[in-house]
């Protein structure tokens, strides 16, 4: 994958760019579709970010989702069936210059959808440490501008422990 690691300043125009989309996806999942999410980076105001938009899907019953393959593909995307997540249904769109991912996931898959969900607002809610996050991915992006699997590795301590503080954080919030 010669996909080229490109990390942007954070885009405005990202919320839009989710919300279109997610009508689109709602149109053809309509049946099983219960709520979308923008997770990722570009779900957080002034985080740098590479420029995909990355969304989950919560549906009705994740074995369904193969049958709209055609559908999905119809609207852009190239489905991936699980992808090396048990459970989940991988859609991508835009090739090698990808512009948004999918990854759906069923109702009742709370903790996945949940470990997402919480990264997201825990960075809304600390601005300071999605700072240090977007520089250590602009870092790494300059160190391994054509290594997507070093530049992964390479965040893959910060996103742990991120996930970690951000579940006890949601855990705290929720009472």
């Amino acid at each position: 994958d010669l996909m080229k690691v490109i990390v942007t300043a954070y885009n405005p125009k990202w919320p839009q760019a989710f919300q279109e989309e997610a009508e689109l996806i709602t149109q053809v999942l309509q049946k099983e579709i219960v709520t979308i999410h923008h997770i990722g980076s570009t779900s957080v105001p002034g985080l740098h970010a590479k420029p995909i938009i990355d969304m989950i899907p919560v549906v009705k019953d994740i074995t369904r989702i193969d049958d709209y393959t055609n559908e999905m593909a119809a609207i852009g995307y190239e489905g991936l069936g699980e992808y090396g997540i048990l459970g989940r249904r991988y859609f991508r769109k835009g090739g090698d210059h990808r512009t948004h991912q999918l990854h759906l996931f069923d109702e009742n898959q709370v903790e996945a959808i949940e470990r997402h969900v919480a990264v997201r607002d825990y960075l809304r809610m600390h601005p300071e440490e999605a700072v240090q996050y977007g520089s250590l991915k602009k870092q790494l992006a300059a160190q391994f501008p054509n290594d997507i699997d070093a530049y992964i590795d390479g965040k893959d301590l910060f996103v742990k422990q991120l996930e970690q503080r951000a579940l006890i954080w949601k855990q705290i919030i929720k009472g």
